[in-house]
């Protein structure tokens, strides 16, 4: 598919997604985002960055003080995030439109970066996971949490046969994960299985540059 018209499809899909995002997405996949965020484990005065914030599942689960940016490709979404952040009085959270594939950031800016659900959901994963380790200075943390195609052959083959279907709802059904981080260079020094049926990949990756 045109990368082009993929990120059309994504916007278009999460635009409608978002004013029912959060009673879908919000208690199903809340453990994961909670074992996320305790793996990045951030510490006082670091910068963080938060790859497709979306609606802002996760800004509760921040410890006070945070000095986080949250960007997403969808400003309907953020919209709703930015209604958190004014609900839960973050003074050190910037919420910006932006496209994860090529973000307006400089080279290590940033001391830790956090993506979840939001690999398979991007049109060009490769280069969010790209730009996530350019603005992550060396030696920081990269957390991942998403869905990855099954070792299973039979759940393999089903995620490949749905795949188009779910494209066009905004996620990709099987994303592989070792050739991804192979080509962008990424190493899962942790690689746990999360939520409902083990269903989700939860990586924590040391940006060795």
């Amino acid at each position: 598919m045109d990368a082009a018209l993929e990120k059309r499809q994504v916007t278009r899909a999460y635009a409608l997604y978002s004013p029912v995002y959060d009673f879908i997405f919000d208690r199903i996949f809340h453990p994961g985002r909670v074992a996320a965020l305790k793996l990045l484990d951030i510490q006082p005065e670091e910068s963080i960055l938060e790859v497709g914030i979306g609606t802002g599942l996760n800004l509760p689960l921040y410890p006070p003080p945070v000095r986080l940016t949250g960007i997403d490709l969808s400003d309907k979404m953020l919209e709703k995030a930015q209604a958190k952040v004014e609900e839960l009085g973050l003074a050190n959270v910037t919420l910006k439109v932006m496209d994860a594939a090529a973000v307006d950031f400089g080279d290590n800016e940033f001391d830790r970066a956090l993506a979840t659900y939001v690999i398979s959901a991007v049109p060009d994963p490769l280069g969010v996971l790209r730009e996530m380790r350019r603005v992550v200075k060396p030696g920081g943390t990269i957390v991942i949490l998403n869905h990855f195609r099954s070792a299973s052959r039979l759940a393999g083959t089903l995620e490949d046969l749905v795949a188009p279907l779910c494209t066009r709802l905004g996620w990709k059904s099987n994303l592989a994960l070792e050739p991804l981080l192979m080509e962008v260079g990424l190493t899962a020094d942790l690689n746990t299985k999360v939520n409902l049926f083990n269903g989700w990949r939860l990586l924590w990756c040391v940006n060795r540059k």
